[in-house]
């Protein structure tokens, strides 16, 4: 894309980051992420936020996935909820998982599912 001058977009980003997801690199989703913000101006949307909060667990760095969504510039939606408190039952992270599910009920306080992802599978 660089070498033929096109100037990559939100969506181009959400492909790598989502590639980085499922690929493992997290260093490179991490340098992605930045190089958007950074180097691109492009303001991450919600959609950009989840994608690295997928990453970051699938490489075994909760605490750091947490952290990213604590300074996310904007509330975290459920899809981001869900997916931290699946993080957290795979690490078996109990502390995280309290305060993952608390979030969670705070956004959807009628879902019943949201206490079932506490139960061992």
């Amino acid at each position: 894309m660089k070498n033929a001058g096109q100037k990559p977009d939100g969506i181009t980003f959400l492909g790598i980051l989502c590639a980085c997801t499922h690929m493992g690199p997290v260093e490179d989703g991490l340098a992605y992420f930045q190089s958007m913000v950074h180097d691109n101006s492009i303001v991450p949307q919600i959609e950009h936020y989840g994608s690295m909060v997928d990453l970051l667990p699938r490489a075994g760095r909760l605490e750091q996935a947490m952290d990213f969504v604590s300074k996310m510039p904007m509330e975290p939606d459920v899809v981001i909820g869900a997916g931290l408190l699946g993080a957290c039952r795979t690490h078996k992270n109990v502390e995280l998982a309290e305060v993952a599910l608390q979030r969670l009920i705070e956004l959807e306080p009628k879902n019943p599912a949201n206490y079932g992802k506490m139960w061992p599978g």
